[in-house]
């Protein structure tokens, strides 16, 4: 099976990520796409970052309607500050039946050349690239690469820092998430 890997702290996960996961899931050659849940580094406290359990549940819940989109914790367990190219080994390690690609946004291709290791996961893993609006460039070398695909999806101008400081100013952000993930936030009291 071709697993596509969707990495993010989902704090919380909105349209804007069901939206790309879904395009590739729809679009694309993967079988399934992969919500994997960045734990919070124990390096860095941050305050407005909800526990790993916490998010992992407003992924489980944004994807449960959605046969190829499945959420992820595999990264909790494994030693921080983890790296990209670690969490590939582990995965493939556990599912070598599995084929595991990399989706990333076109703003993080522009700086994948200072990822560690990433001539490692470029000669192993497939990436594919969906168009963010973005300063920078895109390093020659991965230009027309054999490994990197960019696929046609739209471009989404949704963050999860917009949608944390719109809750904590009483404004309504309701359309910008998923209605079970809006319901969560809301019985639980989160980002207030």
């Amino acid at each position: 099976m071709k697993i596509g890997l969707y990495f993010g702290t989902f704090n919380p996960i909105h349209i804007g990520h069901l939206i790309i996961a879904n395009q590739l899931a729809e679009q694309s050659d993967l079988d399934q796409i992969w919500l994997v849940v960045t734990p919070q580094s124990p390096f860095k406290k941050k305050q407005s970052l909800l526990d790993n359990y916490q998010r992992l549940e407003m992924v489980f819940r944004a994807t449960e309607e959605y046969d190829k989109l499945q959420p992820s914790d595999i990264e909790f367990a494994l030693p921080q500050p983890n790296y990209t190219v670690n969490t590939l080994a582990h995965l493939q390690e556990k599912y070598p039946h599995h084929e595991f690609s990399l989706i990333m946004g076109e703003d993080n291709l522009k700086s994948f050349h200072k990822w560690k290791n990433y001539q490692v996961i470029l000669d192993n893993h497939d990436i594919y690239v969906y168009p963010r609006i973005s300063e920078g460039t895109i390093e020659t070398q991965f230009d027309g690469h054999k490994r990197i695909h960019h696929i046609n999806a739209p471009i989404i101008e949704l963050s999860s820092t917009f949608i944390r400081q719109s809750i904590k100013d009483g404004i309504n952000v309701k359309p910008m998430l998923p209605q079970t993930v809006w319901q969560y936030i809301d019985e639980m009291n989160f980002y207030k």
